[in-house]
């Protein structure tokens, strides 16, 4: 099988980032560098500090500059189960990450997956992903083509060892959304490729999975039949198992674009983007056109790249922040590109600040792609669960 691989990369101590590249392909037949290693839970119900389930209260303001709070907690008895893995966070000097649970993964546990336990029970382990300067060295190549195999292999078995263990130990049945953002991304499509797609007794556990900023491919004019054969867009709130998949921008994609093209990025499929759309599911409008975007941004600053998306205000006391109004989401299409297009109102007097492309136009607003549109995910998981227990 062979893997294409863009990842968002950045270190939590410099402040630069890489050179965009396109695609850099590498086999993925190598076995494994070691035995995946048992669990090591980054969330879990009971876990001790357990960043998923933090503290969701909310300034929410207002377009005349007003604000209100929101208080939100997480459920005490959600019918089903998330399961989320992370983007590329570590810092770390190799080329894998270990296991230990360092503030950049607790921080980014936090902005991505901490809202959905209003929603269900979100379940979380660490893996030895490739780092940020593993990241460069295989999109420079100066990472030989064996070691990045075997890097990417070493990172997917702790990744399908969780689940595994997840499925033994703690389903018990119960439905499950799979989450996902950038390097997350390309595991969970490789997990659901091989794990849960061909599997109808594993597969009809899928409530659904977003697999956000990675490119999941479908055939053209299809709703399935390039990374998936049996799991289908989400086109409806009460849709189960179902996939959304977008990468978001604020500007149309240019032509040397990582995300929004087949066979750009992050990809994790078995073609090489030949015959193939990439999926634009608008969480905002599930059924299509356009929506109101509800976005959820840190207050402060946190360790790590994705650090760079808090939005801060003078009037926040509170953990999160939120502009209700300020965007609006649709899909779009150009050339071969498919993209989630997100578009500020820009109403007369709004000061709120505005997300910008910070890493450029080749990653469009991949450090925000989550939080752009996180009260619409989460609203959308709420419905789709209750869907899925009647």
């Amino acid at each position: 099988m062979a893997l294409a691989v863009g990842i968002a990369c950045g270190d939590e101590n410099e402040s630069t980032t890489p050179e965009p590249s396109t695609t850099t392909a590498v086999s993925t037949s190598a076995a494994p560098t070691t035995e995946p290693p048992n669990t090591v839970w980054l969330c879990r119900p009971g876990l001790a500090d357990n960043p998923c389930e933090s503290d969701l209260t909310t300034t929410v303001i207002s377009a005349d500059g007003t604000s209100t709070t929101e208080s939100a907690a997480p459920a005490k008895d959600p019918p089903i189960d998330c399961f989320y893995v992370y983007p590329t966070v570590s810092g770390q000097t190799t080329t894998n990450a270990d296991l230990n649970v360092d503030p950049a993964q607790t921080a980014v546990a936090i902005l991505q997956a901490s809202r959905f336990s209003q929603v269900c029970r979100v379940y979380a382990p660490m893996y030895r992903q490739i780092t940020v300067v593993g990241i460069r060295a295989l999109l420079s190549g100066t990472l030989p083509g064996g070691e990045a195999a075997a890097s990417i292999t070493t990172a997917y078995g702790d990744v399908l060892s969780a689940w595994q263990d997840y499925l033994a130990h703690y389903n018990s049945g119960r439905g499950v959304v799979l989450i996902s953002h950038s390097q997350g991304t390309l595991m969970l499509r490789r997990l659901l490729i091989s794990e849960i797609d061909p599997k109808p007794e594993i597969r009809r556990l899928l409530v659904s999975a977003l697999l956000i900023g990675g490119n999941v491919t479908v055939a053209k004019g299809k709703e399935v039949g390039g990374d998936f054969q049996n799991i289908p867009a989400c086109r409806s709130a009460d849709q189960t198992g179902c996939v959304v998949a977008y990468s978001a921008f604020s500007e149309p994609p240019p032509a040397d674009t990582l995300f929004g093209k087949a066979g750009r990025g992050i990809r994790g499929s078995l073609d090489t983007g030949t015959g193939m759309d990439v999926l634009c599911v608008n969480p905002a409008s599930i059924t299509g056109g356009t929506g109101p975007l509800s976005p959820y941004f840190p207050s402060t600053m946190s360790p790590g790249l994705f650090s760079g998306t808090a939005t801060r205000s003078p009037s926040a006391s509170t953990p999160w922040i939120s502009y209700p109004g300020l965007y609006t989401g649709h899909c779009e299409s150009s050339g071969d590109a498919n993209w989630l297009q997100v578009d500020a109102t820009n109403a007369a007097g709004d000061e709120r600040p505005v997300v910008s492309q910070a890493l450029g136009p080749t990653w469009g607003l991949h450090l925000v792609d989550v939080n752009i549109a996180l009260g619409n995910l989460v609203e959308l998981v709420a419905s789709q669960a209750a869907a899925f227990t009647e």
